[in-house]
């Protein structure tokens, strides 16, 4: 087929295989749209895909996210695996994150201070790997129809008011949408006409899996030296940090078992030996995301809409939030049952979460940079860490516990995610969004409010009940997402509802009858 012959149209193409962009193809599939997939790489599988190099970081956000689509149980490894930086002796505290290198611990965190997180709700972190997560992806999304071509670079692009015509090396796509998920180096944002402005790096990170001769010379854990940073989380397999600018990743430069030596010699202060060299990859701190996360009838999630340094490993979390809260958006636009202004609050959402993760990961770095001056600004930190509230603090902010849209301040909840409500007869309120529907959630068996629901004709869903712990709520408004869109704790304000419904479900604000 030569290039300008066009398959059927698709309602949304995706560029990218990644979780992100599986992830969202589920969503958006969940919804009944069609999905095309195309992926540059023929093969998924990647030994940079798997443990150690491929272990992620789950936050309470991707954790709610997976469970109220019922993929949590299909995630097995981290039923086995613990926080790969954390082996204490007996009777040591337990590691569970850090910032900049600085741990926090998990009996130093006062959970009680995060007074919307009930018994009954999901881990608030939890770990998994690249490959685990893709293969549960991918298994979903050809269950739910999704089309996934991989092999297909995208090299160009053709966009008008109806749709868009997207080129791989021989053959042609024809969406109405196209989101692109196609990582840092996104060809979509680049052919798309997005801005990336940012920040550029402090240093080239390496990850590699090396024979080291004499690993007695490593101090154990994460050290922070007087020129850089370096961890060996397992026996071969390293972490360096050479705050060198950024200057050998940007330079594409083969990396070499002596390259390696090198540079873990000078940061680590010490003359260990490297024995050979099996796998290694850069990656740097570059700060940048898209101006807009939309241009006409295409979008960006994911790394092709934001990158930043994985310290902290806010990346793919940030990503997956992105898919959530676009994929019912797109949807509802597609299918004609909201209006397209719905769209406009995927930039306004998540363009700030975007940029508060770029400050976090900048801050971490600023701190870990040689020099007294950093080297003064983590000892404090370090400090404010070792306090119960400083822990708790740190923690929630990287499992994206505080995570909260601005909606509005009619109500403390608004723009939260539903705290995971669990019913009289055990059920939770997570296990009734697994068909990505809106629902209007009330502890008040109000007759009224069922029959307010039912005139909206199946756009919401009407759940009663009592829970176990209700916090003093009386009815929710839930979008498909798990955000509340409106709530109230004594008798609902009908008129204020009626706004809230059309405004996220109904199009043209008008009830059907």
């Amino acid at each position: 087929m030569n290039k300008n012959q066009q398959q059927s149209i698709y309602d949304v193409i995706i560029s990218g295989a990644g979780p992100v962009g599986l992830f969202l193809a589920c969503e958006l599939a969940l919804a009944k749209c069609s999905v095309l997939i195309l992926e540059k790489m023929e093969n998924p599988h990647s030994p940079l895909k798997r443990r150690p190099f491929g272990i992620r970081g789950l936050s309470a956000p991707t954790i709610e996210a997976f469970y109220r689509r019922d993929l949590l149980n299909e995630l097995e490894i981290h039923k086995h695996l613990k926080n790969p930086h954390s082996n204490p002796g007996q009777g040591a505290r337990r590691q569970v994150g850090h910032f900049a290198g600085i741990p926090f611990y998990e009996g130093d965190i006062d959970t009680s201070q995060w007074k919307y997180r009930l018994p009954s709700s999901t881990n608030t972190s939890l770990i998994s790997e690249m490959e685990e997560l893709e293969t549960v992806l991918g298994r979903r999304a050809e269950i739910l129809g999704v089309e996934i071509k991989r092999g297909f670079p995208l090299t160009s692009l053709d966009q008008t008011e109806e749709g868009v015509i997207v080129h791989t090396e021989d053959r042609s796509f024809q969406g109405q949408w196209l989101v692109g998920c196609d990582g840092s180096r996104s060809v979509v944002r680049k052919v798309g006409g997005f801005e990336f402005a940012g920040t550029e790096p402090e240093f080239t990170g390496y990850n590699a899996q090396v024979d080291i001769a004499d690993p007695e010379k490593l101090k154990p854990g994460r050290n922070v030296t007087a020129t850089g940073m370096y961890l060996q989380s397992q026996p071969g397999y390293l972490v360096i940090q050479d705050f060198d600018g950024g200057a050998f990743h940007n330079s594409e430069k083969r990396i070499t078992r002596e390259h390696v030596q090198e540079v873990l010699r000078r940061i680590s202060d010490t003359d260990v030996t490297i024995s050979a060299l099996h796998i290694a990859t850069t990656w740097t701190d570059r700060a940048r995301q898209a101006t807009t996360y939309r241009n006409g009838r295409i979008l960006l999630a994911g790394d092709a809409a934001h990158i930043h340094s994985p310290l902290g490993g806010q990346g793919l979390n940030l990503g997956i939030g992105d898919a959530m809260n676009l994929g019912w958006k797109l949807a509802a636009t597609i299918q004609k049952k909201a209006p397209e202004d719905l769209l406009d609050s995927y930039q306004t959402e998540r363009h700030p979460i975007g940029a508060e993760v770029l400050d976090w990961s900048r801050a971490q770095v600023a701190i870990m940079k040689p020099g007294p001056a950093a080297h003064a600004l983590n000892a404090i930190v370090r400090d404010l860490m070792d306090t119960r509230d400083g822990a708790t603090y740190f923690a929630g902010r990287v499992w994206g516990v505080f995570t909260q849209y601005d909606l509005g301040d009619d109500h403390p909840l608004l723009g939260h995610s539903v705290p995971n409500f669990e019913f009289e007869d055990g059920v939770r309120i997570g296990e009734f969004m697994r068909d990505g529907q809106g629902i209007l959630l009330d502890f008040t068996k109000n007759v009224s409010l069922k029959s307010f629901a039912d005139e909206y004709g199946g756009s919401i869903r009407y759940i009663s009940g009592n829970v176990k712990d209700r916090l003093g709520l009386g009815t929710l408004l839930l979008r498909p997402d798990g955000i509340i869109a409106w709530a109230s704790d004594n008798d609902p304000d009908y008129e204020e509802l009626k706004k809230a419904v059309a405004f996220w479900f109904v199009r043209n604000s008008k009830v059907k009858n």
